[in-house]
């Protein structure tokens, strides 16, 4: 081989990047789509005829010829959190007033508003300036890896030029975004799938979630992904602000969405905000909104986070867009709660990019309040873009001879007795063995963010029910015993029985809080779930804690701590998660080292502004040194550290002679501890 060679293919590889870089991060292409496919054969000719010169950020490779058998999980180092909506001006305010007030009264506040683009969130991690992994957000704490299909999107760069920054240390980075597809490459999915006689895609939202799973990175590729970034996270540095964060993703090679705003006040953000929403329908990808973020990072960390999302960055949603239809009948469904719900059954309509055939029409009281009836022409929209809604009834349209909705009288599915509590809107079905309860349940059991049993869908868990494999949780653990009657179902047979089988075992390695969250237990989300589980050793001592002790965790309400004590009053949940148990299921929380310091044991509360840390960080350490952290004074509490603007839990420590530590004797007390 001469020197000449590996020169020539560096020169070319250096080539197709440099276009790749100029079509799909700049769009500005400067070569035809002819002579750069002419450069890409000649690149896969010189490699082929030397494979000892293929290197993994060669352009050749963004298309892997394996099949991704597995989606493996992956932890993110830092959560990607979901973001509190917001719909109108006073919300914003609102939002504005909070983040103001959780900081100290010197404090100026910038903000950055940015496109809330509508695809699927991303986390891509970098090591010494080559892509590593790739993975999907996941329920916000755990994702599934994607890289092989990541790698095919061409805006993503394979490999980082790390001399283009050298302010940062930049070794090991993680960038977020969201993969979107362009709306003219998803009516052309679309096209190409009628004429192939495959099931259409509703929106290119659903399209690009259900390509980032495909096994086979060459459909993958032919999908034509596209993806924006708008966040740098490194853990070894710290960054000022999020308009500096976008400006260097944009200086190291990534795609960034050129339209965001810095705002000095809300009232320029919402300047902004609707003037986005007056360009909406003229990009060629979809939004559902903007983002709001504080713009500086330092302030970001004061005001920190709670279980679900960040207080510091909150999305504006845009006003849905609205269709008229005929309401044809109305349905009534039974959640695994028994809660009866109404669904207005709709000639299907085009609305915001999906075929609508169905409403939520959220319970009676709601019916009645619009006096909703059948044969009448409604007004739908997709609530924040998402659930379709009845917003309102065409009045001078409504047919002559129409009824009054009533309300059920029995359970449409078993046709028990129904009941409505006092203060409630919904009604109830008595029976708690109900199938439509059952259903419910199990399929919260077995989704993703639960004990995430791949293969154990709406569909299957139905059959099953039908044909009384599984009644409750402990059943599916007993499948196996089946797998002879299993294999035997039209459809099924013994490969995807097998498949199942495997993931149900798998599912037995899920964690306390995740197993904690497939219960079901009313309020209990999968937020609080992990709140409680690391405060609880073990299911026996959330069992024997008393209502107040569970409400006294940091962020854990009366009405969870409730919910909690009578779902394990009642024997038969008892019993269930005795045979959960045999079973394999993890009931216990891992042990973490903990240090054994003068905060072993104790008990604080945090209350107020800290300057230098957020209550989480404050939180975390105090864990750390064997210390816990609840939510409310009592006389068993034994630090209160009251930040700025500490209010009426400060004025229940000194009634109480709880001790009260002040920031500074706080930051000492850590520091000599840990």
């Amino acid at each position: 081989m001469s020197v000449s060679v590996e020169k020539k293919i560096e020169e070319l590889r250096n080539q197709i990047l440099k276009h790749d870089y100029n079509y799909y991060v700049l769009a500005e292409p400067v070569i035809s789509d002819e002579n750069y496919d002419r450069l890409v054969k000649e690149l896969e000719k010189l490699e082929t005829e030397n494979p000892h010169l293929i290197t993994p950020d060669s352009p050749t490779q963004r298309v892997g010829k394996d099949l991704t058998k597995e989606f493996n999980p992956v932890k993110h180092k830092i959560p990607m959190l979901s973001l509190a909506n917001s719909y109108d001006e006073q919300d914003l305010i609102d939002f504005d007033r909070r983040v103001k007030e959780s900081l100290p009264e010197s404090e100026k506040v910038e903000y950055v508003v940015e496109l809330k683009i509508d695809g699927a969130s991303v986390s891509i991690n970098y090591v010494d300036g080559f892509l590593k992994t790739a993975a999907t957000r996941g329920d916000g704490t755990v994702g599934e890896e994607v890289t092989n299909n990541i790698k095919t999107i061409r805006a993503v760069p394979l490999k980082i030029d790390l001399s283009k920054e050298k302010k940062y240390n930049l070794k090991n980075f993680e960038v977020r975004g969201e993969v979107y597809m362009r709306i003219s490459d998803f009516d052309k999915l679309n096209e190409e799938r009628e004429v192939n006689g495959e099931k259409l895609f509703a929106n290119p939202r659903n399209s690009t979630a259900g390509t980032l799973k495909l096994q086979d990175p060459k459909i993958v590729s032919a999908r034509k992904l596209n993806v924006f970034l708008y966040s740098l996270i490194s853990v070894d540095e710290e960054f000022e602000s999020q308009e500096e964060n976008l400006k260097l993703l944009s200086k190291l090679g990534f795609t960034v969405n050129p339209k965001f705003k810095v705002c000095k006040s809300i009232e320029e953000v919402l300047k902004v905000c609707y003037k986005f929403e007056e360009i909406r329908d003229t990009l060629e990808y979809e939004i559902d909104g903007a983002v709001i973020k504080v713009n500086s990072m330092r302030q970001q960390k004061l005001l920190g986070s709670i279980a679900k999302s960040p207080r510091w960055a909150v999305a504006y949603k845009f006003k849905a867009k609205q269709a008229f239809t005929k309401l044809n009948e109305i349905t009534w469904q039974v959640g695994r709660t028994g809660a009866i719900t109404p669904v207005a059954e709709l000639d299907p309509v085009k609305l915001a990019g999906s075929t609508i055939s169905r409403a939520t029409l959220h319970n009676f009281d709601e019916i009645q309040r619009k006096d909703i009836r059948v044969g009448d022409t409604v007004v739908i929209e997709k609530g924040g873009d998402v659930i379709p809604k009845v917003v309102s009834v065409v009045l001078s349209e409504r047919p002559k001879k129409s009824q009054p909705t009533l309300p059920p009288e029995k359970c449409p599915v078993c046709s028990s007795k129904l009941f409505k509590p006092e203060n409630e809107v919904a009604f109830y079905c008595e029976n708690p063995e109900c199938s439509a309860q059952i259903k419910g349940r199990l399929i919260h059991f077995a989704s993703r963010g639960a004990m995430d049993i791949e293969g154990l869908g709406d569909a299957l868990i139905d059959l099953f029910v039908d044909k009384e494999f599984i009644t409750h949780f402990s059943d599916i653990y007993k499948l196996k015993d089946k797998r002879s009657d299993l294999i035997q179902i039209d459809r099924l047979g013994e490969k995807s029985i097998d498949n199942l089988l495997k993931s149900i075992e798998k599912s037995k390695s899920q964690p306390f809080s995740k197993v904690l969250f497939a219960l079901g237990i009313r309020y209990v989300g999968a937020g609080a779930a992990q709140k409680i589980t690391d405060h609880f050793n073990s299911i026996d001592d959330i069992i024997a804690a008393g209502e107040e002790e569970i409400s006294a965790i940091y962020e854990i309400g009366p009405s969870i701590s409730k919910s909690i004590k009578q779902f394990f009053s009642n024997k038969n949940n008892i019993k269930l998660i005795e045979e959960l148990r045999k079973s394999g299921l993890t009931f216990t929380s891992e042990k973490k080292e903990i240090v054994q310091s003068a905060l072993t044991g104790k008990t604080f509360v945090l209350t107020g502004t800290l300057s230098s840390l957020s209550r989480d960080e404050a939180g975390a350490r105090i864990t750390a040194l064997g210390g816990k952290v609840t939510s409310s004074v009592s006389k068993n509490t034994d630090f209160v550290v009251a930040g700025e603007k500490a209010g009426s839990k400060l004025t229940k420590a000194e009634s109480l002679n709880v001790m009260v530590l002040d920031e500074n004797t706080f930051l000492k007390m850590l520091e000599e501890n840990e």
